[in-house]
């Protein structure tokens, strides 16, 4: 129910689906409730994490309003000069018109160097970290927003959908105004719309 004055909203009633376990099988819900509610808003945008591009491939082939930004893991996050996203996963998803995005973790990078070396956590993994209280996907679609900002994917002007998930697949997906990495808190979630409710 949206109560109005003066022709302004003051408040609206939004649903949140709560998936009972995080995980893979809630990737095709959470696609759909992030295409349904991009065409309600208007939004441009939406951002989705994928690593092997399955996950990237089947929100491309759903959500027909917006723009589609896959953004994968970095190359060597597994190993050294290896990247997850495939060659031919990555053409499947260019033929859907989703725009693919590679580039560093922005809650990770040299701070994870840091921790791997020297055994000590740096300031982007302890904001990972508090992020996670919210579900891993929450801390993916934040990060994976960043990114998307500080590459010129997508404006920090106007709100954005931003979906990610927990080990694999997608569970999470909320409306941010999304900022650059330098800006961090600028950065507004919106609307949470779907997040696992056991974390």
């Amino acid at each position: 129910m949206i109560d109005t004055k003066g022709g302004k909203d003051l408040a609206v009633s939004v649903p949140c689906f709560y998936h009972w376990e995080p995980g893979k099988g809630n990737t095709q819900r959470t696609l759909e409730i992030a295409a349904h509610r991009a065409e309600e808003l208007g939004i441009k945008t939406v951002l989705v994490a994928s690593t092997s591009g399955e996950t990237g491939l089947l929100a491309a082939r759903i959500i027909s309003a917006a723009q589609v930004v896959i953004v994968t893991h970095s190359t060597g996050f597994l190993k050294p000069d290896f990247q997850q996203l495939q060659p031919e996963m990555r053409k499947q998803i260019q033929e859907e018109e989703g725009q693919i995005l590679t580039c560093q973790h922005a809650l990770g990078g040299v701070g994870r160097a840091v921790r791997k070396k020297l055994d000590t956590y740096e300031l982007e993994e302890i904001m990972a970290y508090t992020l996670r209280i919210f579900g891993e996907g929450t801390k993916v679609a934040v990060e994976i927003a960043l990114m998307a900002a500080d590459a010129g994917l997508v404006s920090t002007q106007e709100p954005c959908i931003s979906v990610g998930g927990t080990a694999q697949g997608a569970d999470t997906a909320i409306v941010l105004q999304p900022a650059h990495a330098q800006n961090f808190f600028n950065m507004k979630i919106l609307e949470i719309l779907a997040k696992p409710r056991l974390i």
